[in-house]
């Protein structure tokens, strides 16, 4: 099965969001069906802040790192990509997809001065639907999932905006619409009812069940960072422990159960 007939099936794909060799390795073993990386776990693990702070050579090898270990599907996170222009931008995800990329996220938000703030819609649409002429132009075909951040940023009229942006990108080219940061199951039931595209939601606490995102609508479920920051709040509690009791009992606390 293809990579956009997965976002078709009865019950939502659930994406492992994956930042390094390791983490893609042990996705793979634990039966999932495609992988997709984490802007904000691939920044943290290399030290940099989220936001387009790494380079993007430095993306690309850990994508050529992730490829290495696993032929599941990898969709690529490129926050805004990683360009000032629609052909800046193509040429780079022309570069992930000679790696075997077979799809990215690419956001209508970008990190200023520190602070994320929304494109202007219209703008960050004519940018989209000119990446998507010069990928068609070019025979390069990727599963564009556009990011829109608007309840992320608390939006004050998030569901009235999601729809805009949604219809707009749609028109514009974009193969599946992902809004992270969305709970209600109001707003999952209008999104994924009124806008023509798979809808793709995130981890978060209130989050429905998977059962309950499908019958929803919901096409694809994302893991965004949450599963390295876990991980590297169990490292912290470790590094601090083995000082703190002169021991390394706690490490094998576990091991013989």
């Amino acid at each position: 099965m293809d990579f956009t007939a997965l976002h078709q099936q009865n019950t939502p794909l659930l994406m492992a969001n994956v930042w390094d060799a390791a983490s893609a390795r042990a996705a793979h073993e634990a039966g999932y069906q495609a992988l997709g990386t984490s802007s904000a776990a691939i920044a943290a693990m290399l030290g940099y802040e989220d936001g387009e702070g790494l380079s993007f050579d430095e993306l690309l090898y850990i994508v050529t790192r992730i490829k290495s270990v696993t032929c599941l599907p990898l969709s690529v996170d490129v926050e805004a990509g990683y360009g000032a222009s629609a052909s800046d931008i193509t040429s780079n995800l022309t570069r992930l997809a000679e790696l075997g990329v077979v799809g990215v996220n690419l956001e209508d938000s970008r990190v200023i001065k520190g602070v994320r703030q929304l494109d202007d819609a219209a703008v960050f649409a004519r940018r989209l639907t000119a990446i998507r002429h010069q990928l068609d132009d070019a025979r390069c075909r990727l599963f564009i999932n556009v990011r829109t951040d608007t309840f992320l940023l608390n939006h004050p009229q998030a569901l009235h905006e999601t729809l805009l942006r949604g219809r707009l990108y749609q028109q514009a080219g974009a193969d599946g619409l992902f809004v992270p940061g969305l709970t209600s199951e109001h707003d999952i039931a209008i999104l994924a009812q009124d806008i023509p595209v798979p809808l793709n939601v995130m981890c978060m606490p209130d989050l429905p069940t998977f059962d309950r995102l499908g019958e929803l609508g919901v096409k694809r479920i994302s893991m965004g960072n949450f599963i390295h920051s876990k991980m590297h709040s169990t490292l912290t509690t470790f590094m601090r422990a083995i000082p703190s009791q002169q021991s390394f009992a706690g490490v094998f606390i576990n091991e013989s159960s």
